[in-house]
């Protein structure tokens, strides 16, 4: 058999193995060692592929795919530093288990190590922060390559998928000539499927569960960031007979859809409360349950540390403890849904009425909140109430996900809402909430700061390439706004210099240069009509003018409002 049609089958085997381990799609970054996957990937009607010239964004953009589908998505670029773009999503895809499964093509054996041209070590590349990392086979006609590459591409892909989720690497070495033959077909894989499961709890341990938190005086149910596909219906139905309050993190997607026959039992401006010392001391659990990832707030990890509850149970189908503050006694290794199979007859009528009486001040405040010019809360409250049904917004770090966590208040509206939360990072944000929106193809907007948005400029070279429809809300502070909420800016030496960085940018030339519909507006009244315009192209930038100082002011008068009225209400 010729070289040509060694390599084709390679390659033809490899991208059928992909698809019957459940691969839907790819995302191509354009270069030549890689070609002939990318024509592979590209000849084949199965799998939907997807171009990015920039590597650091195309796995952003994966990565938010990932993450939309809850399925994994492949990466695929050449050798070379190409590949070492990749390492900032991987990181975060690993911290927030996110199923990518990064394909490298490499250098043959004989050109590693000796000065050639775009060769890099590669084997190991992504260190500790993928699951599996193998360096396949060279193209070979013996048949037991292909075995090995039906089964290993499979195994790869497994992994990925199994909690805890996260990324794995395939580094694949391919030789010149690089063109594969178009017209060949390959024999059908000899491996026939993996099958997955959920991990559930025996009646055993549900009877075992059922026991230690009977005895539950003070319940309090947090809910942290949840996968796509969590069961919404039957957990409302597990808290209606539960009847403890529910601290929503926004990215549990629990305050969207709320039932009316729970809506009390919803908690979310457990942010602002948990501010009140007061409130601390009188609302500390006997008993937690947490499911998801650990919550946005900074005031309810310090509640949590404070309090110490002596049952804290956290539910999670990772062995992995997401437990920072060391406050978990009871890990159940199980999906979420297993939850549902209790029977906890145990209730504290005063307790729950202690936190919904407290929501409802704080719901009341953040209802009437008007803010000022130049306060970057009331815009994220005007965007959050004027969203239509069945939108999807992607939320940037420091803080737009904390403004959202703070003015994002239940509604019965569908809206859904996705942030980086693995390592918390500012990169990649703009390509992950293309990546979102390229799968679930809903109402997408993105809510992020300035430097957030110039540290992925590239992500908008996404539109390109593919089809696209995003809105895009810039909150353009001229700098790192978190950190005026840190201790740093109690240290006025280079503190604008060090943690302001004010750059002097405004982004519409950047939205002229990728035909993208632009307005700048310097205020609430004109933020809420410029979002309430027909939307005229794929893209939309909407960049709101505001002032550090200013919003550190009227959010500190915001919880100053709140904490009062709780304390006149004891």
């Amino acid at each position: 058999m010729d070289d040509k049609k060694i390599l084709t089958d390679h390659v033809l085997r490899l991208t059928n193995a992909l698809l019957n381990a459940g691969v839907e799609a790819a995302v191509i970054s354009p270069g030549s060692r890689s070609t002939p996957l990318a024509y592979a990937f590209a000849a084949s009607n199965a799998l939907k592929t997807y171009m990015q010239i920039d590597e650091r964004s195309a796995a952003y953009f994966a990565l938010g795919m990932a993450k939309a589908s809850n399925k994994p998505v492949v990466l695929l670029c050449t050798s070379g530093t190409a590949a070492s773009n990749y390492h900032p999503a991987i990181t975060e895809a690993y911290y927030a288990k996110i199923p990518l499964i990064a394909i490298t093509a490499d250098r043959p054996h004989e050109l590693r190590g000796v000065g050639a041209p775009q060769a890099i070590d590669q084997l190991n590349l992504y260190g500790k922060h993928v699951k599996f990392s193998v360096d396949l086979p060279l193209p070979d006609e013996h048949p037991a390559i292909a075995d090995f590459l039906d089964r290993h591409i499979q195994r790869a892909v497994s992994t990925a998928m199994t909690s805890p989720a996260g990324p794995v690497h395939l580094n694949v070495p391919l030789r010149e000539p690089l063109l594969i033959d178009f017209e060949r077909k390959i024999a059908p894989s000899t491996f026939v499927e993996s099958v997955k499961g959920k991990i559930g709890l025996s009646e055993v341990q549900v009877n075992r569960l059922n026991d230690l938190l009977s005895n539950t005086k003070k319940g309090l149910f947090i809910a942290g960031e949840l996968p796509v596909g969590f069961d919404q219906d039957a957990f409302w139905t597990f808290a209606k007979s539960l009847q403890w309050p529910i601290l929503c993190d926004p990215l549990s997607n629990l305050r969207s859809n709320v039932p009316a026959d729970c809506r009390d039992l919803c908690i979310e401006h457990y942010d602002a409360l948990l501010k009140s010392e007061s409130f601390c001391g009188r609302a500390v659990p006997d008993t937690v349950i947490r499911i998801g990832a650990q919550p946005v707030s900074k005031p309810l990890t310090l509640f949590l540390s404070k309090a110490k509850p002596p049952v804290f149970v956290a539910v999670d189908e990772s062995p992995e403890f997401r437990d920072s503050i060391g406050v978990v006694t009871h890990h159940i290794q199980a999906a979420p849904e297993a939850l549902f199979n209790l029977k906890i007859t145990s209730e504290h009528v005063a307790y729950k009425k202690l936190w919904i009486s407290a929501n409802e001040i704080a719901s009341e405040v953040t209802a009437q909140y008007t803010g000022d010019l130049g306060d970057e809360g009331i815009i994220v409250k005007r965007l959050l109430e004027l969203l239509p049904s069945e939108s999807d917004v992607f939320v940037g770090s420091s803080m737009p996900i904390r403004d959202v966590d703070t003015f994002f208040s239940k509604t019965n509206k569908d809206i859904a809402l996705f942030a980086n939360r693995g390592t918390n990072g500012i990169d990649g944000v703009v390509s992950s909430a293309f990546g979102v929106q390229a799968v679930r193809k809903r109402n997408s907007f993105l809510l992020i700061g300035d430097l957030s948005f110039l540290h992925d400029v590239n992500g908008l070279a996404i539109s390109r390439f593919q089809e696209t429809d995003l809105t895009i809300v810039i909150l353009n502070n001229d700098g790192g706004g978190i950190f005026s909420y840190l201790s740093q800016a109690t240290v006025p030496n280079h503190f604008e210099e060090l943690f302001g960085t004010p750059t002097g940018l405004t982004f519409e030339h950047i939205a002229a240069m990728y035909d993208a519909q632009y307005t700048a507006v310097q205020n609430a009244d004109q933020f809420s009509n410029e979002l309430q315009k027909e939307k005229t192209k794929p893209i939309r930038i909407i960049e709101v003018f505001t002032s550090r100082p200013v919003n550190v002011k009227t959010h500190r008068a915001y919880w100053t409002e709140i904490i009062e009225r709780l304390d006149r209400n004891e």
